[in-house]
């Protein structure tokens, strides 16, 4: 093969690789939908947080056979998980009383958290471009969720949503200190199991109608939270993150944001005024800005930067 054939080769697999992610970050922003929806069916958050997680858990169990030498780093996906899937719950009611787009920028406050608890827990001390980053994005959630942009009543959801950035922020920093020896879809079936865990116990104090659907319409949403916003999404940043690396992954994978805008404006007539489209474009070049090993978007990444 020449050396031009290579190129064009290698080319083409890193634009097929960044459409995947996009196509990936539009699968997770596609949660508020599902989430909102199925609230309006009468299933608890925790319920829904639940049935996200279950598909991918179940689906990937057996591979965490294979990796049982490996205990300890299993152990940690499980802890990891646990913190993200009750950290969604707060995500959940979030989303069911305040705008969509006020929490999508919340939640992509996780590069801030990352970088705190890798500086405090881990000692991994950040540096001045991830710093400036961490800056913008509290900036950005400042504007979001300022007093002309939400109620007060709305205030304390979106406090309590907080916990799903701070939890994904610990579970980033739990793949790159701790699961890099696990193959990549064992990360996601220890992580995934860590939330059906750690949910679990809430799902079985729930009344049983507030944990099932209550219509065929209730199930389809189901399926599609389960597979379309995690499992498949997931996937596909499995293979496709390590062709890109971890930098232009976060890039690509900012489109989440505008489609979580996008969701609130057409399913839920949510008007998106210039402060959020001002905080959106700043998490985006916030994003683009900070190094990209702390900014990996989905614990199904592969952390290619990492040093070896």
């Amino acid at each position: 093969m020449s050396h031009h054939s290579l190129h064009h080769s290698n080319a083409a697999s890193v634009g097929l690789a960044t459409l995947g992610i996009i196509l990936a970050s539009v699968g997770f922003g596609l949660v508020p939908y599902f989430a909102r929806s199925l609230t309006a069916e009468g299933m608890a958050p925790q319920s829904i947080a639940f049935f996200r997680y279950t598909i991918a858990a179940v689906t990937l169990l057996p591979l965490l056979w294979f990796s049982r030498a490996e205990w300890r780093a299993l152990c940690w996906g499980l802890v990891a998980g646990a913190a993200m899937g009750l950290g969604w719950i707060g995500y959940v009611r979030a989303v069911e009383i305040a705008p969509v787009s006020t929490v999508g920028v919340l939640y992509m406050t996780y590069p801030v958290f990352t970088l705190l608890i890798a500086w405090l827990v881990f000692g991994d001390r950040p540096g001045r471009r991830s710093v400036l980053a961490a800056m913008m994005i509290v900036l950005a959630a400042m504007l979001a969720s300022s007093p002309a942009a939400v109620s007060a009543a709305q205030l304390p959801a979106l406090m309590l949503s907080l916990a799903a950035p701070l939890g994904f922020g610990f579970g980033i920093n739990v793949l790159v200190h701790k699961l890099v020896v696990l193959p990549p879809l064992a990360r996601i079936g220890a992580v995934s199991l860590g939330s059906v865990a750690g949910l679990l116990p809430l799902v079985v104090a729930t009344p049983l109608e507030a944990v099932l659907p209550a219509s065929a319409s209730g199930w389809w949403l189901v399926a599609g939270i389960a597979f379309g916003s995690a499992l498949i999404p997931q996937l596909i940043y499995t293979v496709c993150a390590p062709m890109i690396g971890t930098a232009r992954t976060a890039v690509a994978g900012s489109i989440e944001l505008p489609t979580m805008f996008l969701i609130g404006w057409f399913a839920f007539a949510e008007p998106v005024g210039a402060a959020q489209w001002l905080a959106c474009a700043i998490v985006i070049v916030a994003i683009a800005l900070t190094p990209g090993r702390a900014t990996v978007r989905s614990m199904a990444a592969t952390v290619s930067d990492r040093p070896k």
